[in-house]
This record gives C-alpha cells, structure tokens and sequence, in this order.
C-alpha cells in the first residue's frame, strides 16, 4: 500500500529513527557494554545524517522524498534482528548507486563491514551490457556476495518489500516484471534461509501485483470474515487467556489472517478454519505443552490434525505444535511455540541462535553461479524445501524436496554421478530417477566408463547434478 503524502515530514521521520534505535537497543542492549553501545548508536546517528544529507533533494517517482525508502528498508532489518553494521548498510544501500558518494567514502566512514553490505546491494554497471546482461550480471553479484555473507540478500528482502508497497507509480508491465522476479528468485530464497513468514509477505505483495482483481476479493472477504467472527474470537481469547494463567503459563497471544496466494483464494469458501490461526508463545518448551493440554482440554481436538514441530522442524522450517481444535459451531487452528522459536519462523537466519545450514547454502549459490543462467528458478523452488538422506556409513547429506537417486550421486562426487548406474535405496535396487523420501538410506553402483544420457536432465534438480550433466554432454559432441 502506498503511503500518504501527508506522511513524508520530519516528525514520521524522526519517529522511524526512533524506532529503528530503540529497536537496536532492545535486541542488541543487553550484549554489548555501555561503552561499545554508545560507540554503535554513535555511527548510527552519524549514518542517519549521512544518509539524509546524500538523498537530499532526491525524490522517487512517487513524489515522496528518497530518504523514507532507506529508512523504511532500515527499519525492516532492525526488526528482523539484523546488527548494527547491517542496519548502517540498508540506511545507505543506494547512496554508491544514485549519489555521488563512493564505496570507498562509506569504507573510510563506516568500516569494511558495512561497506561489504553495501556493495553486495548495489547494481552492477556497464556501459556495454544491453539491459538483461547487465540484470544478469547484477544477480551474479548479489550471489558471490552472499556466499561471503547472507546478510546481503536478507537486506535485498526488505529493498524488495518496500518496493513491492511502495510500486503504484511505475509502468504496469515495469511493476509485472518486479512481481514475477520476485517469486522467482526471491520468495524460494527466503525459505531456503528459514525465513518462511518473510517468503509469505514477499509472494502476498507480488500476487496483489499480478492479479490485483483475486487479491481484491480476497482481501474484502477477510476483512468481512473478522468482522463476522470479531466477538466469536474475543470470547475464545479470553477463555484461553483465563485458562492459561490459571495454569501460571507465561503467554502471549497473537491473531494471524492468511496472507494472500492462489491457494488461500482458493480456500475462502472453507471460512475461518483455514484462513485464521491463534497463535500462542510461551516461554519454553515444557510451557507449550501444557498449554496444548489446557486448549484441549477446553475446546475438543481434531482427530489427525494434531502435528508437533516443535523440536523436529517441519520441510517448511517451521517450528511449532499445530492442532485444530472444534470451539464451539467453529473448528480453529491453534499453533503454540516459544518465544525463541517464534522469532526462528519470522527471522530465520537472522534470529539468536538459529541453526543455520552455512555450508548447504553456500553449495547452492556455487551451483546457481555455476548455471547456464543467472538463476535456476525450479531449482531455486525446490531448495527452498529439504530433505536429509544417509550414505551406507550413516553420513547425512541435505538435498532438496523431490531430488533423485541421481541427485544423490553428483552431491557426493561428480565423477560419482557420471558413472552411476543403479542406486539401493533402504537395500532395494533403484533406478536412478527414483525420487528419494526424507530419512532415506543410498548408496550408488557404478560403472568403469560413464554412462550419462540426455534424459538425465529430466531426472535431476540439483543445479550442481544439472550443471555437471549439461557440461558433459557439451563436451562430449565437440569431441565427436
């Protein structure tokens, strides 16, 4: 949604760079000493004034001045948990591309950190390039640098959301192309990176943008279905609230509507149980469960629609207790979590103590680089969700959801995936186009020479069994 006009004044101004410090200081406060926070708050300010004086003057299509966007892009890490250099980087991420201000000026001014970031946001030139090559070599940019450092495409996230809000004065088919590149590329990166709730957000604001009719629709009738259910919920919140704190369960409680995708269109004639869920946090684990046995044991469970992910993630990365529960006439969705764990589904990567797969990721932006393409899209799809297979000595390998035996194969070694011929799955002989099944257990059989075939392609997902497999048959009709 655009913002007014009526908002672009120093006092909404100041009242973002306010937030965006209390914000640094509530996340950040409690680690650092006095004397390394006032150092960091310090080069805040300072940024906050460069950033402001560097955009001076500037305006964005829309009319509003260009120093709200940075802000409002700065305000989106601080909430996400992002540190301090990152938050200085999204302050300044387009002063290099659209000021006369230098990467060594905010290098000398900053530090190298906060340079690195910047650099990573900022759009590869060449006079030379037509528009799509230099497109394309500006995605290989933003992918080296994010195998150095994933902060740099958590900081594109939030570019690209308020973009995404801010696009209403663009050419149509301008805003159609920033829309599907956005789903594309950046929603199955947001997942990749645990980052599920972001990855909704980003493909909810795309969707407005390629169907605005069905968005419509759908956002008039969730505003009609809170209206309808408005006292129905507060009565629930309120019996779950008072049977919570009789059990002395530290909470919090929190409504989520769906956000907007073609299959929540789809499911609006199915009502609240599809498109509403209660959440409730707790403040750790053994909480969760006994508000699980406190919300049943005032509203009757849904056979077969209890899932407890809260300490075995779900494909999606998701962690939490999900049940659906018969409230009365209405069946309901409750998910229950920790604090901790609620801040992993909103900020993934970024949030405390994460468990983040560095080495897995860093394997596929290697792989994409190494495509025919700037970014394999199906590829990039089917990474966004993972499974964990074994080797026959018990070695764990992550693939993505719907990898092949063959898969398999070239993530090991390529030279293992060129010769492969069969495969045993669980100690069964496989083709090697077998889909493998999350826990499964592989190993390969192989051949003297090498056996690759054109159908190959058809098999694999992986860019890196993809890449290999393209490179051989090319090399093999030039030798012929």
């Amino acid at each position: 949604m655009e913002p007014k006009k009526a908002e672009y004044d120093q006092r909404h101004e100041q009242r973002l760079g306010n937030e965006i410090l209390e914000l640094l200081v509530t996340h950040y406060g409690g680690g650092l000493s006095d004397t390394e926070l006032d150092r960091e708050m310090d080069r805040l300010q300072r940024a906050l004034e460069f950033g402001r004086t560097s955009h001076a003057g500037q305006v964005r299509k829309s009319g509003e001045p260009y120093f709200f966007h940075p802000l409002r892009v700065t305000h989106l890490a601080s909430r996400h948990w992002m540190d301090f250099s990152s938050v200085i980087a999204a302050l300044l991420h387009d002063v290099v591309e659209d000021t006369p201000v230098a990467l060594a000026d905010i290098e000398k001014m900053f530090g190298a950190d906060v340079a690195l970031l910047v650099n990573g946001l900022t759009k590869a030139t060449d006079d030379n390039l037509s528009r799509e090559l230099l497109k394309e070599k500006t995605y290989r940019k933003q992918l080296l640098a994010a195998v150095e450092d994933v902060r740099v495409l958590c900081l594109k996230f939030w570019d690209r959301i308020d973009n995404l809000q801010t696009i209403g004065s663009l050419r149509p088919e301008k805003q159609m192309l920033i829309a599907e590149e956005t789903r594309t590329v950046y929603v199955p990166l947001a997942s990749h990176l645990g980052m599920g709730i972001v990855a909704a957000e980003l493909e909810a604001l795309s969707l407005a943008i390629l169907y605005p009719k069905r968005s419509g629709r759908y956002r008039q009738h969730i505003l009609a279905l809170q209206a309808e259910h408005e006292s129905f919920l507060r009565k629930i919140r309120s019996e779950i609230n008072a049977r919570l704190e009789h059990h002395k369960i530290s909470f919090s409680l929190r409504d989520r509507w769906r956000p907007f995708s073609l299959a929540a269109a789809q499911s609006m004639r199915r009502g609240l149980q599809t498109l509403y869920t209660l959440e409730i946090h707790v403040g750790h684990s053994m909480e969760a469960y006994m508000a699980l046995g406190a919300v049943h044991g005032l509203f009757p469970p849904i056979t077969g629609k209890l899932r407890d992910h809260l300490n075995a993630p779900s494909q999606f990365g998701y962690q939490s207790i999900k049940t659906t529960v018969q409230a009365g006439q209405q069946r309901m969705r409750v998910e229950i979590t920790t604090r901790k764990l609620a801040r992993f589904n909103e900020s993934g990567v970024l949030a405390p103590g994460f468990e983040f797969r560095r080495a897995n990721f860093r394997e596929l932006m290697h792989s994409l680089l190494e495509g025919e393409s700037a970014f394999d899209a199906e590829s990039l799809r089917l990474a966004s969700r993972t499974i964990q297979v074994y080797t026959p000595n018990g070695d764990s390998r992550i693939l993505p959801e719907g990898s092949c035996a063959l898969d398999f194969a070239f993530d090991i070694h390529v030279e293992l995936g060129l010769h492969a011929v069969r495969c045993q799955i669980n100690g069964h002989t496989r083709a090697l186009k077998t889909r493998l099944m999350d826990s499964d257990q592989v190993s390969i059989e192989r051949d003297k020479l090498p056996t690759v075939l054109p159908k190959w392609l058809e098999w694999a997902v992986t860019p890196r069994a993809r890449n290999a497999i393209r490179r051989y048959l090319r090399d093999k009709v030039k030798a012929t």
